[in-house]
């Protein structure tokens, strides 16, 4: 390490921060917020941290805004961080993350609604059955339980959240990596790879075959 610091700052007439500098394996090393696992480019872990701490401050209950607000507001992170990270080639973990902001939704949703009644009434106009809305609405579980409940998921489902202004981090990726895929697909396109519950790299087949073959698979989560 002297002797590289010597040379750039010498030679080059470079300035070094030795605090952040180091000679080591590659795999050890962490560049901008990246990682790099193998052959792959990949976000760091408190990059990942961090997006998940501002994920859950615009997604906070207490946070007394309009929903079109908060999605806007959400949306605008999404997209900006999709767009700076969107490089790394680490698809597994985004279904995943889409299913946990669906449900930070949901949970914000579900206080706004406030009073059984209210929450009864907004569910029966989702398409839930009687039954199941009135059991939810009137249960006394806290929102991040009731956030995953069968009545909140058949009523705020994917693409009802979807068509409120929810973006998909996984389709975002997609866009980056795929965009022949998507390409005419508009924004939104609804495609998700993977069955029962265990989640894939995107095929290598165009999406038109996939979807003829109704080989696309939504989840509701």
């Amino acid at each position: 390490m002297q002797s590289i610091t010597r040379f750039l700052t010498q030679k080059l007439k470079l300035t070094v921060n030795a605090t952040k500098s180091k000679v080591a394996e590659i795999s050890q090393c962490k560049f901008l917020g990246f990682v790099f696992i193998g052959k792959q480019i990949r976000w760091s872990e408190s990059a990942f941290q961090e997006f998940k701490r501002r994920v859950r401050e615009l997604t906070g209950r207490s946070w007394g805004i309009s929903t079109k607000h908060r999605l806007r507001k959400l949306a605008e992170y999404l997209r900006g961080w999709m767009n700076y990270f969107g490089i790394s080639e680490y698809y597994r973990p985004l279904p995943d993350i889409d299913g946990w902001i669906r449900r930070r939704v949901r949970m914000c949703l579900w206080k706004m609604w406030r009073k059984p009644k209210t929450k009864i009434k907004n569910l029966l106009k989702l398409g839930v059955w009687l039954d199941s809305a009135i059991m939810t609405g009137m249960s006394s579980k806290g929102y991040w339980h009731i956030s995953k409940s069968l009545g909140t998921q058949t009523g705020m489902t994917n693409e009802w959240l979807a068509k409120q202004g929810l973006i998909s981090v996984k389709e975002l990726w997609v866009a980056i990596h795929y965009p022949q895929w998507t390409a005419g697909c508009g924004p939104a396109c609804p495609v998700v790879w993977g069955l029962g519950g265990v989640n894939l790299r995107p095929p290598d087949y165009p999406i038109g075959q996939i979807m003829s073959a109704r080989q696309v698979l939504f989840r509701n989560d």
